[in-house]
């Protein structure tokens, strides 16, 4: 097989940034590195592309290994690729962002990767340039969570409208007027009526919606404007 004439060696790197609702923050889950440099300290769960595998495929399987989980919303976010981004070899790095339901991962996963869900207020600081991919992060689920409908993939299966406006008051850490968005939200012919209430509910057993999956699915690229027009940010 012919092979090109190379003389260096770079590596390819993928770092994963997993985001999670607990029902009032937005956290990110981070481990504790277990290898030098920068041995102990917070940083992304990230792995080496393997010779066999596509990037999606590698960031699918990092992922896997610390949560258990498969099938959710992943997306490819930047490349970071400064010459001295890693103090021990040259390594370029592919980040990935991935949208969770907390309830849902593996904790025994978790726990043997050192690893812990921190809200996004009280990040540490992270080793590397991992602070920049999670800042990018930050923006980029911003901007979509704005314009589509990618906030569900953090919800349960139920969920009331008081849940669903927590939910966008964490990712823009801002409040939101309850009866527009309400309205907003169910103008959209996402939500679909269980008829079943909320009994743990503050808001007299609030009514719980389940996502129309279909139309979800039909929908998802077309522009919701979930948020006020002079909330949105402007894509980078």
């Amino acid at each position: 097989m012919y092979r090109y004439p190379v003389t260096s060696r770079i590596l390819l790197a993928i770092d994963c940034i997993i985001f999670g609702f607990d029902g009032k923050d937005i956290k990110l889950l981070l481990v504790k590195r277990n290898l030098e440099p920068e041995m102990g300290k917070w940083s992304l769960m990230g792995g080496f592309l393997r010779e066999d595998e596509d990037l999606e495929v590698g960031a699918g399987r990092i992922i896997y290994d610390l949560t258990g989980l498969k099938n959710i919303y992943v997306e490819q976010l930047e490349t970071f690729g400064k010459v001295k981004r890693d103090p021990a070899e040259r390594t370029v790095s592919v980040v990935f962002f991935a949208l969770i339901q907390i309830e849902e991962h593996d904790s025994e996963a978790v726990k043997s990767h050192n690893a812990s869900w921190i809200s996004l207020d009280q990040l540490p600081g992270l080793i590397f340039d991992h602070d920049d991919m999670v800042s990018r992060a930050i923006e980029h689920l911003r901007y979509k969570a704005a314009l589509h409908p990618i906030g569900f993939e953090l919800l349960p299966e139920l969920f009331t409208i008081p849940q669903l406006q927590k939910l966008y008051e964490a990712i823009y850490n801002t409040p939101l007027d309850r009866r527009n968005f309400s309205r907003k939200l169910l103008s959209t012919g996402l939500l679909i009526d269980t008829g079943c209430k909320n009994s743990n509910s503050t808001t007299k057993k609030a009514t719980l919606y389940k996502l129309d999956t279909i139309r979800y699915k039909e929908k998802f690229h077309a522009f919701w404007n979930f948020m006020p027009d002079s909330m949105k940010p402007v894509k980078i």
